[in-house]
């Protein structure tokens, strides 16, 4: 779905009007994170999973977020250093993550809720700033903005409270 989300944006105005690239765009992205989140609660719920599963999964949303992060830092919706912030802390916790599987430790820096309601106002934030219009008398793109502020905090806090678990390990392994 990125390249037809990402798409979007580069059809000309005579082709598509702003107010339905923002509407298209915000449906789009919302589609694929209530798809996603769909297609966890029902892995769980029915126990079927598969290593390919859950090795991609998190890789789609993450490309998916840093897709729309880097389209609304090119539309001034989003500052470039709270972009860099987000994705950054993706890249690092996922390599944090292989790195503990790798030593049998993966199960200590399983998603916390703290990483969960920092997804939560990252796509609220997400969703709000591709809209960029005005929605029962708000401004989606001011309220977008605070909550991108309010999703950064969070993922620079997420990333030291998984940098804390697993401080054990990396300095155990320095040691060695």
């Amino acid at each position: 779905m990125i390249p037809v989300f990402l798409a979007l944006y580069y059809l000309s105005d005579n082709t598509i009007s702003l107010h339905n690239k923002h509407l298209f765009s915000t449906l789009l992205f919302a589609f694929a994170a209530i798809t996603d989140w769909l297609d966890g609660y029902l892995a769980r719920r029915l126990n079927q999973s598969s290593a390919f599963g859950a090795f991609l999964d998190p890789v789609a949303d993450k490309l998916m977020v840093a897709a729309a992060l880097v389209l609304l830092v090119s539309l001034g919706q989003v500052d470039a250093i709270i972009a860099f912030i987000i994705i950054g802390r993706e890249i690092a916790i996922s390599a944090l993550r292989e790195w503990m599987a790798q030593l049998g430790a993966g199960k200590n820096i399983a998603v916390s809720m703290l990483g969960k309601v920092k997804t939560t106002f990252q796509m609220i934030a997400i969703l709000l700033l591709l809209y960029q219009e005005t929605l029962f008398g708000f401004s989606t793109s001011q309220i977008g903005s605070f909550f991108i502020y309010i999703a950064a905090l969070l993922t620079l806090w997420s990333m030291a409270y998984y940098l804390i678990l697993a401080m054990p390990q990396i300095t155990k392994k320095s040691r060695d």
